[in-house]
């Protein structure tokens, strides 16, 4: 038995941890579990340049589930070990600190967060700290100004290079990355059209993000005849998000040097590399002279101050807007990560952890 002091030091934790790899399907309670650790809070137990926080948010992004392969099929995420504690994007507060940078209080933003309540973390991964007083609420740093909304500006800032004019379609357009790529194609006066997977969703897209037109894919019965009907005069930029029959039907609808920018392929990340669709009309791409450019965030990390400064700056004259889907406390993991696979999903899905 501990001392009082040390029982008082000391905490439980609940952890999500990977106990089996999903080679397909969404991720159940058979591949991810729920246990409790201890985690000492003790100043004596932090390593030096270490600090012990307590986590606040966590983002919940549709490349975790890439990580819970057991395999890299083309997917480029390195995997989680089993018996691993899950790493996400999140935001915490320092309880303690054995590193001069940080002081007991600070609100700090990391890369790879343990979905955990309590855990004790190296001061050189920290991102950045956060201010409480900036006027910006949390949620948006794992949102706008967090992974969705960097892919979404390198997607159309970085890559897409639309001009004022240009036809732009995005797909998963209701989800994180889709409701920023929107809205920053119009801020460059584009004509923007997304696909989404209810009618609710298509609302709120015109309604709120300022998409000039929508339609839910699930209503379709031919994607080539829905973009027939939307973009009468071609595609210029297609964002894509989903990949499979929507990438394919694109490639009918493009025009002369459009740019296709992959940015994900949700559709299809819950098969097996056999399984996936094939896109058959690739031909398109030569006589229309296509680029298509896949990418992956970490490689255009030089640009992110750029885009913090432009973002925040979108953030408070309300010229960019965000929705969260917002779950409460460390147990709804699993839940809140399968919610990105459905048709319904709206907005950035994070969890709450705790109150700040």
């Amino acid at each position: 038995m501990g001392s009082a002091e040390e029982k008082l030091e000391t905490v439980e934790s609940k952890e999500w941890y990977i106990s089996a790899y999903a080679s397909d399907g969404v991720p159940t309670s058979d591949h991810l579990k729920l246990r409790s650790a201890s985690v000492s809070l003790a100043i004596d137990s932090i390593p030096d340049h270490h600090v012990a926080v307590e986590t606040l948010w966590i983002s919940i992004d549709p490349y975790l589930r890439a990580t819970m392969t057991g395999t890299n099929d083309g997917l480029y995420f390195p995997q989680f070990n089993l018996n691993q504690v899950i790493l996400a994007f999140g935001i915490a507060r320092v309880i303690r600190s054995k590193d001069s940078k940080y002081s007991d209080g600070d609100i700090v933003l990391r890369a790879f967060l343990p979905v955990a309540e309590y855990s004790l973390l190296p001061c050189d991964l920290l991102t950045r700290k956060l201010d409480p007083a900036s006027g910006i609420p949390f949620p948006d740093y794992l949102s706008s100004l967090g992974i969705p909304g960097f892919a979404a500006w390198v997607g159309i800032e970085v890559l897409g290079q639309p001009k004022s004019g240009s036809n732009v379609f995005v797909s998963a357009a209701a989800g994180g990355v889709g409701m920023f790529a929107g809205q920053l194609a119009k801020l460059k006066g584009c004509k923007v059209v997304g696909s989404t997977g209810s009618d609710d969703n298509v609302k709120l897209l015109k309604e709120e993000f300022g998409y000039d037109d929508a339609f839910n894919y699930n209503s379709e019965m031919s994607f080539d005849a829905a973009l027939t009907k939307y973009f009468p005069n071609g595609i210029d930029v297609y964002l894509d998000n989903v990949g499979g029959k929507m990438l394919e039907a694109v490639l009918n609808h493009v025009n002369v040097h459009a740019r296709i920018i992959l940015c994900g392929m949700i559709s299809q990340y819950n098969k097996v590399w056999t399984e996936r669709d094939g896109v058959r009309n690739l031909l398109n791409m030569i006589g229309k002279e296509v680029k298509m450019e896949g990418f992956m965030i970490g490689s255009h990390m030089d640009r992110f101050a750029d885009f913090t400064v432009e973002m925040e700056s979108y953030i408070k004259e309300g010229k960019i807007r965000s929705k969260h889907v917002i779950y409460y406390g460390v147990e709804s993991f699993l839940e809140s990560l399968g919610s990105l696979f459905s048709s319904s999903n709206i907005g950035k899905v994070v969890i709450q952890v705790k109150a700040p």
